[in-house]
């Protein structure tokens, strides 16, 4: 078994495969030697599933825009069952396997906005041991689904897709130097993943900058109530089991908006009640609701959650404290963000520390 693969689009050298896909297939599914398939530029339009441990890919690229895995799923399509796609069967890459890095590339679900198309994930990941390093997750809504999925559906079949009936297995994901953007819940799921050093971009999910509030527009000669910023987005919705020790991490984070106004995207909201989302160093842009995180209108949830920030600044301003956060957010204060490093939060158990 070759330790490396080369693919390339032109086809023009017999040894380079044309697909991702069929460099990964050419892999034993029992694998359990390091492969790397190293991906020359050029855009891939293919569904690509890695289900081979120990396995990189790696863009060969100057830059991590030269290779780009692109498809165009996305929830809202209706199949031959007459049923919809659903978020899980969207995806342009698939990660189920453990030990698997992808580095220096492009994964793109490029569907469109999230208003007309719905969730489009651009990478599902779930696995154990996952690296992702220097790498681009371009999409809207659900750019980044983090496995396992929650143990049951909130809605009936609202997990259909390739593990909607497989154990759920927390995995370890570390997300390193990377470009993450999105909309509506763009970063989501169970696993403990650690992000370091990324940049983390809301996009505009409406072009109409207010809207009305709910009791609606005044009639007659009474004043019109003040609308109200639109809110644009959500960074994140974690679904952290119950009594896992670690949900999401940001560290030395930024996140940045183009075209969001100032107070429209929150930092997350919880999918589960028991979500943890923590930023620590990191740096927020005044699209940054200044109570930080919402509570998806889950009342328990405020009890549950575990949202929390320490040493961040806000607006490029370095601030020692966030007065108007929700009362439900902490702020980690001391020693405390010690407990969000690294090596503790991906070393539990075997002290895995890529």
């Amino acid at each position: 078994m070759q330790n490396k693969i080369y693919v390339s689009p032109s086809g023009e050298n017999p040894e380079c495969f044309k697909s991702v896909s069929d460099a990964l297939y050419s892999i034993p599914e029992d694998n359990q030697n390091q492969v790397t398939i190293y991906i020359a530029p050029g855009i891939y339009h293919e569904k690509i599933t890695i289900d081979r441990s120990f396995v990189t890919l790696e863009g060969t690229g100057r830059s991590n825009e030269d290779v780009v895995l692109t498809y165009d799923d996305y929830a809202n399509i209706v199949m031959e069952d007459r049923m919809k796609m659903g978020t899980f069967r969207s995806y342009s890459v698939f990660i189920d396997a453990h030990d698997v890095t992808l580095k220096n590339l492009t994964i793109e679900n490029a569907s469109g906005d999230s208003v007309t198309h719905g969730q489009a994930i651009a990478l599902y990941a779930d696995g154990d041991r996952l690296i992702v390093d220097s790498c681009r997750l371009l999409g809207h809504q659900d750019t980044l689904f983090t496995g396992p999925l929650p143990p049951k559906e909130i809605q009936k079949n609202g997990f259909i897709g390739p593990k909607q009936y497989a154990p759920r297995i927390n995995g370890r994901h570390y997300y390193k130097n990377c470009y993450i953007c999105g909309d509506v819940d763009f970063i989501f799921g169970g696993a403990t993943a650690y992000f370091e050093n990324c940049t983390i971009e809301s996009l505009r999910r409406f072009e109409d900058e207010t809207e009305e509030p709910a009791d609606g527009t005044a009639k007659g000669n009474e004043i019109k109530p003040e609308t109200q910023p639109r809110i644009q987005g959500y960074v994140t919705a974690a679904s952290t089991p119950e009594g896992q020790a670690y949900g999401y991490v940001f560290s030395k984070c930024r996140l940045i908006s183009k075209d969001c106004l100032t107070g429209t995207v929150y930092l997350g909201r919880p999918w589960r009640e028991y979500a943890k989302t923590v930023f620590v160093e990191c740096s927020f842009g005044k699209h940054i609701n200044p109570e930080l995180f919402h509570d998806w209108n889950k009342e328990n949830a405020r009890n549950t959650v575990l949202y929390a920030i320490g040493e961040c600044a806000y607006a490029s301003e370095s601030a020692s404290s966030f007065p108007q956060k929700a009362d439900f957010v902490r702020e980690l204060v001391g020693d405390q963000a010690a407990a969000f490093t690294k090596e503790r939060v991906l070393g539990e158990g075997d002290g895995w520390c890529p």
